[in-house]
């Protein structure tokens, strides 16, 4: 019952945050800011607790990974921070006005979502993220993080909390329970961002009501084309998995055409081999090459490690069935000088970001000028890929009128103009 009226109170702040200037919002935001600046050792120290339990508790590395709250991480939050607050505001902007008839007029202007509510597992960082995000656009925020960051994401709630003073807007809950209890309050939560595990999301999805915006795999995907600038190939592909293995944009994948494969293999796995890369592949594949053997269910699997697997396809038609049937809908990329083959791509591939010639790493909100993410969606309603500010607001139609009564226009005493104004 506590929980639910702490929740009730942020829709009640939620107001308050939405009403405030831009400049009030990222006045907060600089208060953020300078809360991690001026904390760092604490929280570097409450972080090393959490990395400590975790490691005795034998957590993968690719959690591990997610968990480090350093001083590059800690950087990282801060030039996040400063890229949000020079962001124009996403709220009270006219996207679209309509005279409907002379003094009748139809303005559609965004708006914020209201209040989210963010669960996350082992990523400090998201938690600051999703917390400018959500002030700059206005919302109240929600938070909830995994037990195993418990200690860090503690302290970074405290030293925000001891510098903004009012900030009934934020609220971070601790207990799995409160997890439950959230996911009933579709009354007072407009939307559900989940990060984490493929069995996170899905629990997140499967037990609530309240919308949910996130993606349960990160399976990505690369085609090598015949037609490949193979000296562009070779780094985007090393790029793509090693930079951050752990990442949901790292590729997992990589289907190469038939016509190069005998001689490009080596040469990849050469370069794969060099970065501590362990090669899945089939028989055709280890024809070519020494790889561990792979079924077709390897081509279902997240690895978050520095592993991949590699598939020779006879076409584009084919990685791009390839790709239809084991997708997560997340990235994918092709590598190819041939446009009318990057356009097929581009055009038949069902995913939130298609890329071509570049690594799968670039999907990422900072990267595209978000100024920063809450997540990545792969869902069709209302946003897609990197979600910056515009995935957290919705929008409102505001009609201002001078007398008009819909009876003149049922009657045909009066006509509609319905004249676009912008």
């Amino acid at each position: 019952m506590e929980t639910q009226q702490r929740i009730k109170d942020v829709r009640r702040s939620a107001l308050t945050l939405s009403l405030m200037s831009d400049q009030e919002r990222n006045s907060l935001i600089d208060k953020i800011k300078d809360a991690l600046d001026s904390n760092r050792e604490y929280l570097i120290e409450e972080n090393k607790k959490d990395l400590f339990s975790a490691k005795e508790k034998g957590i993968s590395d690719s959690v591990l990974h997610r968990l480090v709250f350093d001083d590059s991480k800690i950087n990282s939050c801060i030039s996040s921070l400063i890229a949000v607050k020079k962001l124009e505001c996403p709220t009270g902007k006219i996207i679209a006005k309509r005279e409907l008839d002379e003094g009748l007029i139809l303005e559609k202007v965004t708006y914020p979502l209201g209040v989210i509510g963010m669960v996350f597992e082992a990523r400090p960082d998201a938690m600051v993220q999703i917390i400018s995000l959500a002030l700059k656009s206005g919302n109240g925020i929600i938070l909830k993080g995994g037990s195993e960051a418990f200690n860090t994401n503690r302290a970074i709630r405290k030293v925000i909390h001891e510098k903004l003073k009012s900030d009934d807007y934020i609220l971070l809950l601790e207990s799995h329970q409160d997890v439950d209890d959230m996911l009933k309050m579709d009354k007072d939560i407009d939307l559900i961002i989940p990060r984490g595990s493929n069995k996170f999301v899905k629990y997140c999805m499967d037990h609530t009501n309240i919308p949910v915006m996130g993606h349960a795999d990160g399976i990505c995907s690369i085609y090598v084309s015949d037609k490949a600038d193979l000296a562009l190939a070779t780094p985007i592909i090393v790029d793509s998995k090693i930079q951050y293995p752990a990442a949901c944009n790292a590729v997992e994948t990589i289907l190469v055409n038939n016509n190069i494969a005998s001689s490009y293999l080596p040469v990849l796995k050469k370069a794969l081999e060099e970065k501590g890369v362990k090669i899945h592949g089939d028989e055709e594949v280890s024809a070519i090459i020494d790889c561990i053997p792979s079924s077709e269910d390897e081509y279902d699997r997240e690895y978050l490690a520095l592993e991949l697997n590699i598939k020779i396809v006879g076409s584009i038609e084919e990685a791009i069935n390839h790709i239809a049937a084991h997708s997560s809908h997340h990235t994918d990329c092709i590598i190819s000088t041939d446009q009318k083959e990057i356009d097929t791509f581009y055009s038949s591939v069902d995913s939130a970001d298609v890329f071509s010639n570049c690594s799968t790493r670039f999907a990422d909100g900072f990267r595209f000028g978000l100024g920063a993410e809450v997540g990545i969606s792969t869902g069709k309603l209302h946003a897609r890929g990197p979600v910056g500010l515009e995935g957290l607001t919705t929008y409102k139609y505001q009609l201002s009128g001078s007398g008009q009564i819909v009876k003149d226009y049922a009657a045909g005493t009066k006509q509609f103009t319905h004249k676009e104004l912008m």
